[in-house]
């Protein structure tokens, strides 16, 4: 019989834990005087009420291992519960917006997507600005644990490939788990401090520094102003692209660097494919403005590398909207949204590791074309890759297409238009942020949706986080029946 236990207990250590952090934003509203603090006082209280209870009713079942069930239904129990709370404080308090919405923005900063329904965004309490990022930020850390730990041991869209370099989780995720989330939280909060320190410098506030600096390690998106990154246009555009391109690189390769060992950080193939799609791309917007528009080198390159790598690190701010850039900057944007960054970072999308090895399998299928009798093994990193993990990128690649074409059609049945129902499924399922067209574009935002539309991008947003197979797996009779 399915003992749900263990992950009813983690899950409510999740929930307290969260509920903790709400008094931190309350203490701001405290600190400068707004009477939004109620909001988060009230949303604690029965967050972390729940969440105890929750632990403490299950806590007579847990033990250091668990099932391929029950790591399967931790991993996509916790995307959602941890949004229904995070919810309150948008619910409950000033902007006094339907449940809706706000579990649509507690979904979007949890899974670091970064579409927002909110506007106004220079309006909303310092308090709710603050709590809109912490949660991009837990959810940037949250990911990279599930990428380290639960992904592998899943098997999931090919992610095995990294299980034995990574770390070696057989049978014990939970103290796992835990080992891992403290050994990267060093390297997570450092960059974040070094962050927010650099917007400092180049001449944020603050305020707005701490927002940001949790958004771009989370690569999450969420800014202080509905002109997004384009409020701190120049100088703060280098900083951000730089430290958006360290959070999308793979966590592991930083923590084998504090151990001592600088070889696999120099010797990784998706890195090394990830730095150069950036550059790539880069050069080419850079000189698409230099003679299209007739920019100045300097702020071509600027634009150029901060858009490229806002949207192929799923982090999704803006500084300008690219639409403006013509029908062929648009199609390279849209693409390079479902490339994504490193596997095991905080980055989202298909990833770049998944590409290799498509391009891989395919090279050796062609070159077994012409030579018949050969034997050609599709490598990665110089190893050979197993059926096993091809079989499962392949099953990805299927099935993100399947989903983005049924997310788009369900959509489309709401009344949106087809390039708003389109873009708004890629943006949702690659976790990206902005979409395409007037509404949903680099300029506009979610808000002007239908509730219908919402939760379904809402659920497009959990399912594409986690890999897609990981949410779909627990609705098989035959996942059950195992």
């Amino acid at each position: 019989m399915f003992d749900a236990r263990p992950v009813a207990y983690v899950i409510g250590l999740l929930t307290a834990c969260l509920g903790a952090s709400m008094l931190i934003p309350m203490a701001l509203d405290l600190w400068v005087g707004n009477d939004h603090w109620p909001a988060f006082a009230e949303s604690a209280i029965i967050t972390t009420g729940i969440g105890v209870l929750m632990a403490l009713a299950s806590s007579n079942g847990v033990g250091d291992r668990l099932s391929i069930q029950q790591t399967f239904l931790l991993t996509t129990g916790v995307w959602l519960a941890l949004p229904i709370f995070g919810a309150l404080p948008m619910f409950l308090g000033a902007t006094e917006a339907r449940y809706v919405d706000a579990f649509f923005e507690a979904m979007s900063g949890l899974t670091t997507t970064g579409a927002t329904v909110f506007t106004q965004l220079e309006a909303l309490p310092d308090g709710l600005k603050l709590w809109r990022s912490m949660l991009q930020w837990f959810g940037g850390i949250g990911i990279i644990v599930v990428a380290m730990v639960f992904l592998p041991e899943l098997r999931v869209g090919g992610m095995q490939i990294f299980r034995s370099e990574a770390f070696d989780t057989m049978g014990k995720v939970l103290p796992r788990a835990v080992q891992i989330a403290a050994q990267i939280s060093y390297f997570y909060v450092g960059l974040t401090i070094a962050c927010g320190v650099s917007y400092v410098v180049v001449g944020l506030s603050p305020f707005e520094a701490i927002n940001h600096a949790l958004t771009t390690m989370s690569t999450g998106g969420f800014s202080t102003s509905d002109a997004s990154f384009g409020a701190f246009q120049g100088t703060p555009e280098y900083v951000a692209s730089f430290f958006m391109i360290l959070a999308s690189l793979p966590f592991v390769r930083y923590v084998q660097l504090l151990s001592g060992s600088a070889k696999p950080l120099l010797r990784d193939s998706q890195l090394r494919a990830y730095l150069a799609t950036i550059l790539g791309f880069t050069l080419l917007f850079t000189l698409f403005r230099l003679f299209v528009f007739g920019d100045h080198p300097e702020e071509g390159f600027r634009e150029g590398l901060f858009n490229v790598v806002s949207i192929i690190s799923g982090t999704g701010y803006a500084s300008v909207d690219y639409q403006l850039w013509g029908s062929l900057a648009v199609a390279v944007f849209f693409f390079l949204g479902l490339i994504g960054g490193c596997a095991g970072s905080t980055a989202c999308s298909v990833k770049i590791f998944r590409y290799q090895l498509l391009f891989a399998s395919i090279k050796a299928q062609v070159r077994r074309i012409h030579s018949p009798h050969g034997l050609f093994q599709p490598r990665y990193d110089g190893k050979p890759v197993s059926e096993d993990v091809l079989s499962s990128v392949m099953s990805f690649f299927v099935m993100f297409v399947v989903s983005l074409g049924m997310l788009s059609v369900l959509l489309g049945l709401t009344g949106l238009d087809f390039i708003t129902s389109v873009s708004g499924a890629a943006t949702a399922l690659a976790n990206i942020g902005p979409g395409l067209g007037s509404e949903i574009g680099p300029s506009g935002n979610f808000s002007g949706l239908n509730d219908t539309a919402k939760w379904l991008l809402a659920a497009g947003m959990l399912i594409g986080r986690l890999e897609l197979l990981a949410v779909y797996a627990i609705f098989t009779i035959r996942f059950w029946r195992a």
